[in-house]
């Protein structure tokens, strides 16, 4: 009887360490599709930090019919990467959203142009046909026309909207004049396809005072209430900014973690690690923390859209420092 006692309890012990050492899961609904755009989460995996912080944690790739607030609300990820302007639209429409974390400082959004349609600033864009990306992507340009005062309703002294899909052939086609491209992705798929710099004419949101936060961690608010989630995600967030630090460090090398996690297979060597370098520049200097006054003036450019703003009212409890202030200690 001794013996078995023992037997048990040794069993008894076993499993409880067992059950002790089960990864907390987490899932990661991703904005886009797999690519170094979310280097940082690929190589934390990769690399064993999420493992190190006990955690298992799923990325879902995203894509053209995937609303990463959306996703959230149904149920099917703890925490998404989406921008602001969209969050906080989405927050204003019942899902509660909120930034739990920040890691890219800059924006990488750009209005590229040919330069033989005769553009030279944004006055130019009158008369003009401009590409834009919908499904939340259009927020920060609808706030930059109506700080311009230029309409979006296709008037002479306005502009006409072209929804754009996500591929840069309405400018190589010229079906537009401008096309909207990331710093990271799209402006080197018109370079590749043959156009020169000389041949185009750029204008960055962050030199033009309209840059709106991008690649921001988001949670549901009520989720923050739960100490074992905030747990969870202050963990996620070490491990994630751990991986954003070697990506910035070590291009290259999580670009190629980047490609062997494309399933799809359509991702490239060039383009991934090009792609980056870019994104490193986007992340740097950054340690995961939102900065309040990114966020004030985030907030502000949203609001300035005259008739037809973005979000109607300020915000109240749309971001908090509470993971960051735990996961950076």
């Amino acid at each position: 009887m001794r013996n078995w006692i023992a037997g048990a309890a040794a069993s008894a012990m076993a499993l409880a360490a067992g059950l002790a050492q089960a990864a907390d899961q987490v899932t990661l609904q991703l904005k886009w599709v797999t690519q170094a755009q979310f280097a940082g989460y690929y190589v934390a995996a990769d690399k064993g930090f999420y493992e190190e912080e006990g955690l298992e944690v799923e990325i879902k790739p995203g894509g053209p019919d995937i609303a990463p607030p959306q996703v959230i609300a149904g149920g099917g990820a703890d925490v998404i990467i989406d921008w602001m302007p969209s969050a906080l639209a989405s927050r204003e429409k019942g899902v509660p959203l909120v930034n739990i974390a920040q890691p890219l400082k800059r924006s990488g959004m750009m209005l590229v142009c040919r330069k033989d349609t005769g553009i030279k600033s944004p006055e130019d864009f009158r008369g003009k046909t401009l590409g834009v990306w919908f499904f939340g992507n259009e927020y920060p340009f609808l706030a930059w026309m109506a700080r311009l005062g230029i309409p979006t309703d296709g008037s002479p002294e306005g502009v006409r909207v072209l929804k754009q899909g996500f591929n840069v052939d309405p400018l190589l086609q010229k079906q537009a004049d401008c096309v909207s491209a990331m710093t990271y992705n799209e402006y080197w798929q018109i370079i590749d396809a043959g156009l020169k710099p000389e041949e185009l004419v750029v204008f960055k949101y962050e030199d033009q005072g309209v840059a709106t936060l991008e690649d921001g961690l988001y949670v549901l608010e009520e989720n923050l209430k739960d100490p074992a989630f905030l747990d969870r995600m202050v963990r996620f967030v070490r491990a994630s900014m751990k991986g954003w630090k070697w990506a910035e460090a070590h291009p290259d090398e999580a670009a190629d973690i980047v490609l062997e996690n494309d399933a799809t297979g359509a991702q490239t060597e060039k383009h991934q690690r090009r792609m980056m370098r870019e994104v490193a520049k986007l992340t740097a200097g950054s340690n995961g923390e939102l900065d309040p006054a990114d966020y004030e003036r985030t907030v502000d450019i949203l609001l300035s859209g005259g008739s037809d703003p973005v979000i109607t009212r300020r915000p109240e409890g749309a971001w908090t420092h509470a993971v960051t202030d735990k996961a950076l200690k």
